[in-house]
């Protein structure tokens, strides 16, 4: 989460919503990295998740993920747990929840949904207060 706190941050620098992304192997080494680039490249897809997952997949080259953990520092959202889900990533953690959007618990929790074929364990509230705050000073910033 250390790592994954210091990408948003640097998301934040950038101008973009503070939320950093690590994917870590069975074995804990990191094998993608992300933050969120929405504003920087203008792409609607560019959450952290997703820049970390096709970094990781593109080190192991392939998009099957099993057996490796998702580190975020916010809840996903729907594109971003269906992504995961797709790379049958099998575990999620996270800091802080997104009431509004989230998709592991808060407001939908697909990434546990047993209507799908893939499931992850979802371990929240990592280091949230410090992924909280990281948020509430980037929107107080922005008003």
């Amino acid at each position: 989460m250390a790592r994954a706190l210091e990408l948003a941050e640097a998301a934040a620098a950038a101008g973009d919503i503070p939320v950093g992304a690590v994917v870590t192997d069975a074995a804990g080494a990191v094998i993608g990295e992300g933050r969120n680039l929405r504003e920087a490249t203008g792409d609607p897809t560019a959450h952290a998740e997703v820049v970390a997952l096709r970094a990781a997949a593109a080190a192991t080259g392939s998009w099957n993920l099993s057996g490796c953990t998702l580190t975020v520092t916010l809840e996903p959202c729907i594109m971003c747990a269906g992504a995961m889900l797709q790379a049958h990533v099998s575990r999620l953690v996270f800091g802080a929840w997104d009431d509004k959007a989230g998709a592991a618990g808060s407001q939908y929790d697909l990434v546990r949904d047993r209507r799908l074929p893939v499931r992850a364990e979802v371990v929240a509230g990592v280091r949230s207060a410090e992924s909280s705050a990281l948020l509430r000073t980037f929107f107080a910033q922005q008003r």
